[in-house]
């Protein structure tokens, strides 16, 4: 009853709010806790599902209030244990996500209309909504954590499906690479040496902003952002950049040049908190000629064709002329970070690499490429040979027990929070307008007896 009692001040409250504001009192159609959901919030968040084709699978008027209804729980938690999220984070995402509104619909004018309000009150808007998502996300990490399966509960999980939901695995491939970067003269990196020296120079002498110069020049996709790229442990940088960076110490100074994989880079001090830094930079690439990519296609050609007249295996060849750090100390084969294993369906390879594997058979060794190297965004000279195809099939223990796993904990974690959010519903007065109960929920315990 207490409960119920605050519930309805709240909706009062908010009632008499809105009615002195606009002369139009909000229409409320759920209320968890003392928290009510307007029919505003849902109609705003299906403007918006729209507007980003997000798929709405159902109903959007049971389907959206029960999203906000869920999102409210899992806030509700946050608060007990005390999560929170920088406002930092928040900012570059929202920023990020009016650049892309912009983009995509022309100016900010445009941007404006389309969502009838001022830039400021969609930020505004925005700020609340991404911290919301960082918190839950938090929140629902934070209560499968702990989730770990053994080969038994993976056994099991597999022994329990139905013979119509054993997955399909779509093909796979094994691929082996060797990569060589193209000869770039050393005229070209003394030219790119002395701009980045003059950027320097004009940030240390206070003639210009870091910012406006990683905006006007840097080549990375921070540039946007002002060369900001968040705060990063040690781990999450090139080597060559957290060396310099993490020793760092004037905010208002430019750092020395700092050559890395992806090219030259100057570097500033934002904020050091704890094990992490937030540095901005500019970063510049020498550029490459025809002349050069066509030397290095020449010089992987040679390579391919000693190959072919066995005058080394391809796996020898990898290890000792391979430029391409992570595979050439495993005889050249691509490792796929996603699945934590050396198969890759198609759709996973870097575009490049895929279209000459789908023109391989198992054994044979493609014509050299150019491709972009998915770690440092340079151009690289490229051979691969297909080591193996395994054509798509039902998935088997013995075959696909890593997919099985990863399926297995992923139904673990669905079912930890399922059963939290079951549990938490029972514990929450929750209140469900007329109009709006004629629904298939998700969860079944919104509408209490």
């Amino acid at each position: 009853m207490k409960i119920k009692f605050l519930s309805l001040i709240a909706i009062a409250s908010a009632a008499i709010y809105a009615i002195a504001q606009n002369n139009i009192a909000e229409e409320v159609v759920w209320v968890v806790g003392d928290e009510p959901i307007y029919k505003s919030q849902v109609e705003e968040q299906y403007a918006q599902m729209q507007y980003e084709r997000t798929p709405i699978n159902g109903d959007p008027y049971c389907v959206i209030p029960e999203q906000i209804a869920l999102e409210k729980l899992y806030l509700h938690q946050a608060v007990i244990d005390t999560i929170t999220v920088e406002d930092n984070t928040v900012a570059r995402e929202v920023n990020a996500r009016i650049n892309y509104f912009i983009e995509a619909l022309g100016s900010k004018e445009k941007v404006e209309e389309y969502f009838r309000k001022s830039l400021p009150d969609i930020r505004e808007q925005y700020m609340d909504i991404i911290r919301n998502q960082y918190i839950v996300q938090q929140v629902r990490s934070n209560l499968t954590k702990d989730v770990k399966v053994t080969p038994s509960d993976v056994r099991k999980y597999y022994d329990n499906l139905d013979k119509d939901s054993v997955p399909f695995i779509p093909m796979q491939v094994e691929v082996q690479i060797i990569t060589v970067k193209p000869v770039i003269p050393q005229s070209e990196i003394d030219e790119v040496k002395s701009r980045l020296r003059e950027y320097a120079r004009r940030v240390n002498e206070g003639e210009t902003e870091f910012s406006t110069l990683a905006i006007l020049y840097s080549e990375d996709g921070s540039a946007s952002r002002g060369g900001e790229i968040g705060f990063r442990g040690r781990t999450e940088l090139m080597t060559e950049y957290a060396s310099v960076a993490f020793n760092l110490t004037d905010p208002k100074k430019a750092s020395r040049i700092v050559e890395t994989d992806a090219g030259f880079h100057i570097i500033q001090l934002i904020e050091k908190r704890g094990d992490k830094v937030n540095t901005r930079h500019i970063l510049l690439r020498p550029k490459v000629s025809d002349a050069e990519l066509t030397d290095g296609i020449n010089r992987l050609d040679s390579l391919r064709s000693d190959i072919l007249a066995e005058k080394f295996p391809f796996e020898e060849a990898a290890q000792y002329l391979s430029q391409d750090k992570a595979s050439r100390n495993n005889q050249g084969l691509m490792y796929n970070e996603m699945t934590q294993s050396t198969r890759f369906q198609m759709s996973e390879l870097p575009q490049e690499v895929a279209k000459q594997v789908d023109k391989l058979q198992p054994g044979e060794i493609s014509s050299p490429f150019i491709m972009i190297d998915p770690k440092t965004n340079r151009e690289v000279i490229a051979i691969v040979r297909l080591k193996n195809r395994i054509e798509g099939h039902k998935a088997t223990l013995r075959d696909d027990y890593e997919a099985l796993k990863t399926m297995c904990e992923n139904y673990t974690r669905d079912k930890i929070l399922r059963d939290w959010v079951d549990e938490k519903i029972k514990s929450t007065y929750i209140y469900i307008e007329e109009g709006w109960r004629d629904c298939t929920f998700q969860h079944d315990g919104w509408l209490k007896k």
